[in-house]
């Protein structure tokens, strides 16, 4: 243990090389209080801002064909089983298609479903080489359907100026594809309004 002079010293050095723009005067009066607080300045951390992963653009997906489906996967026998799992999909969604189901109901929910998987049918349009068109939607984009028939052909169909229905157990809806224009994605958080009249 020191003795008290010798601690006195030491503080006393201790405060000068920490603060050396402070006099001995005020030093000395510091001392005298018998208390010392020394201020301690945090040096303020800059956050590291987080790198936000990129995904492919447009075109590189297109070069890379990352939504083409090869013409050997073009079956509709294929895709039955998914058709399958939609029907089941709805029908949990839906808490069963019952007949005593609110047609209402059952619209407000399939317009924010994953349609992949359904069947549909153009049942209106204004070029009238799409009408009749019928299969299992095998990807949705925002302004188009692509269809695989039961002939095994795969159709891209647009969303704008075509009408498309889709039945199951009796229930059938309509799909006014000009008032479909929005990805998958994006349908699941819209609020969609109803509306009297709809056109083509």
């Amino acid at each position: 243990p020191q003795g008290s002079e010798k601690a006195k010293t030491f503080v006393h050095g201790f405060l000068k090389r920490s603060m050396p723009k402070m006099k001995d005067e005020a030093i000395q009066d510091m001392l005298t209080r018998k208390a010392v607080i020394l201020e301690h300045y945090h040096k303020k951390q800059t956050k590291q801002k987080r790198k936000k992963t990129k995904g492919f653009t447009a075109k590189q997906r297109r070069e890379l064909r990352l939504f083409e489906i090869e013409p050997e996967q073009q079956k509709y026998a294929i895709f039955l089983p998914l058709h399958e799992l939609w029907k089941q999909y709805i029908r949990d969604l839906c808490h069963g298609l019952k007949p005593d189901a609110q047609p209402h109901m059952i619209q407000s929910k399939l317009l924010k479903a994953d349609l992949h998987g359904a069947i549909v049918t153009v049942t209106k349009s204004k070029c009238p080489s799409y009408v009749g068109i019928t299969g299992i939607i095998l990807q949705e984009f925002k302004h188009i359907f692509k269809i695989i028939t039961k002939e095994d052909k795969l159709k891209v169909v647009p969303k704008l100026n075509n009408v498309f229905s889709l039945e199951l157990d009796g229930f059938i809806s309509y799909i006014y594809g000009s008032k479909f224009l929005l990805r998958a994605s994006e349908r699941s958080a819209k609020k969609f309004k109803l509306k009297g009249t709809i056109d083509l």
